[in-house]
């Protein structure tokens, strides 16, 4: 399987091409500067040079992209809106490295995470913007997309015990009442959807078991 991995350089994007790689996937790292992580073939180009060109002959995009400034913070929509144009109507599917405040708390899919009186006002910000790319998402039928949302504590320090519990758009608690992944263990429910495919045009989340 080819798989190409968008921004891999950033912390979770390096977690990704190792797992792939780690487990037999032939790995493509798009960077803008020099290659940080373990992939042997680059494109090294900014995400918004991409052509569709590009991404011929990839399996699977990955993309975890990501930006905290205030002024950057709208490229959340429109670089996925980027790529979802440059896959349209092909067999590649997208997956992305999403957020875990616009995970529901209600089965009525009402209130989301963000909503909440405790959601810290920093993130709020950051929460609302991948939200809105979420909701550009869902109207893609053209796209082989999957959304994959993390627990609301994404612990980027954390340990990889290679399990976790798979949810859908609500919040999901492990048996000890909590809802935490650590980066690594979010990279191996990464890699498990990019191989087998099994949540397309849908929105998944995860949290340690």
């Amino acid at each position: 399987m080819k798989i190409a991995v968008i921004c891999a350089n950033g912390k979770e994007g390096k977690l990704i091409v190792r797992e792939a790689m780690e487990r037999g996937a032939e790995v493509t790292a798009v960077v803008r500067g020099e290659n940080k992580s373990a992939a042997a073939e680059v494109i090294r180009k900014d995400l918004f040079q991409l052509t569709a060109a590009d991404l011929e002959g990839f399996d699977v995009v990955i993309d975890a992209f990501g930006a905290w400034t205030p002024e950057t913070l709208p490229q959340h929509g429109t670089s996925l809106k980027h790529l979802c144009d440059l896959v349209s109507g092909r067999e590649t599917r997208l997956l992305v490295v999403g957020g875990a405040g616009s995970l529901y708390v209600d089965p009525e899919h009402t209130l989301r995470v963000m909503d909440g009186p405790d959601f810290p006002e920093a993130f709020k910000p950051l929460a609302t913007h991948m939200g809105r790319a979420l909701d550009q998402l869902r109207a893609r039928t053209d796209v082989k997309w999957t959304y994959i949302s993390p627990a609301a504590d994404f612990q980027a320090e954390g340990e990889r015990t290679g399990r976790y519990i798979l949810g859908g758009e609500e919040l999901t608690l492990n048996a000890r009442g909590e809802s935490a992944i650590s980066y690594a263990d979010y990279a191996v429910a990464m890699v498990d959807e990019a191989l087998n495919g099994n949540h397309i045009r849908q929105r998944i989340s995860v949290v340690a078991e």
